[in-house]
């Protein structure tokens, strides 16, 4: 009994170091990844302020959208790339003593690259898109798909997320009201500005971030789909070994009980990539046409060979 135990944790151990050494290998990759994708989707987010909203005078939510106010109320004299970097630099230094530079090394690189665009991406003159609503929606899937794709990858713009993480630390106030708050305030205050005073141009502003937000989380939850299936069969040492070998995915077996036949029953439990569930699905019918399968969707699997754990 003693030599089986032994066994059990030397093959646990065993199977430990393999995940670290993969991950050790495949880090700087990963790294490196990341950063270029948080670089290089900030570019949508410049694009959808500079050239389809600011032409329309239309006020986006969050830090961006009180540096669009701070434009207008200047009279286009403060660009937004230089707003955006001050307010967002002074929010940082808060940030670095109040939550830490964990969470504040990704954002100043975020931050930084969000400038950049901001400076290099012009305000043309005439709008590109001609209908004001329909700049709104455009804008917002763009700035929604690039926010989406740099959350993906672990990094952020800063700007409200920051203050948001703040007052979260020191009250109950959920981080989600706290960024809708913002939202509001700052878009229905661009009501009192010269440029806009126009109530259409508020709701244009609010259409756009719920537009946004809604595709940061469709980019987000398509972009991890997983499957979790439980296969109930007698045949579960073949379908276990199919699957380890032709999709491949890793096999749990648990042990179960019938309880209407007080039998003792093996369910093969497996998690894998929303396109390989009908591989999996034809494996089993191929093996065992009257195996009982369940499939049900997940939020995110994380871990070897998914995706990797937010720091």
């Amino acid at each position: 009994m003693d030599k089986e135990r032994v066994k059990k944790v030397e093959e646990q151990v065993n199977q430990v170091k393999e995940h670290l050494s993969y991950y050790i290998k495949l880090k700087p990759l990963i790294e490196a990844k990341e950063l270029i994708l948080i670089a290089v989707c900030t570019i949508p987010y410049a694009i959808a302020v500079n050239q389809i909203l600011i032409p329309h005078n239309v006020v986006s939510g969050g830090l961006t959208g009180l540096c669009e106010i701070i434009y207008f109320a200047s009279d286009k004299l403060i660009p937004i790339w230089l707003s955006s970097f001050t307010l967002n630099a002074i929010l940082l230094a808060f940030a670095i003593k109040i939550i830490g530079w964990r969470f504040c090394l990704r954002t100043m690189y975020g931050v930084f690259w969000l400038t950049v665009w901001f400076r290099i991406v012009s305000i043309p003159e005439e709008p590109i898109v001609h209908d004001a609503f329909m700049a709104s929606i455009l804008g917002g899937l763009l700035c929604g798909s690039g926010l989406g794709l740099v959350f993906m990858n672990n990094g952020s713009t800063g700007g409200t997320d920051i203050v948001a993480m703040i007052v979260n630390k020191y009250t109950h106030i959920s981080i989600g009201r706290i960024l809708l708050y913002c939202d509001l305030i700052i878009i229905s205050s661009a009501y009192f500005l010269p440029n806009v005073h126009s109530i259409e141009r508020v709701l244009f502003g609010l259409c756009f971030t719920f537009v946004s937000t809604t595709a940061v989380d469709w980019i987000m939850n398509r972009a991890r789909q997983s499957v979790q299936f439980f296969i109930f069969s007698s045949k579960y040492e073949e379908i276990a070994d199919a699957i380890m070998t032709k999709v491949p995915r890793g096999v749990t077996i648990l042990d179960g009980e019938g309880w209407y036949s007080k039998k003792p029953m093996k369910i093969i439990t497996v998690l894998a990539r929303k396109n390989e569930s009908s591989k999996i699905f034809k494996l089993v019918r191929e093996i065992d046409p009257s195996a009982f399968v369940s499939q049900s969707s997940t939020i995110g699997v994380f871990g070897k060979g998914f995706d990797q754990m937010v720091r």
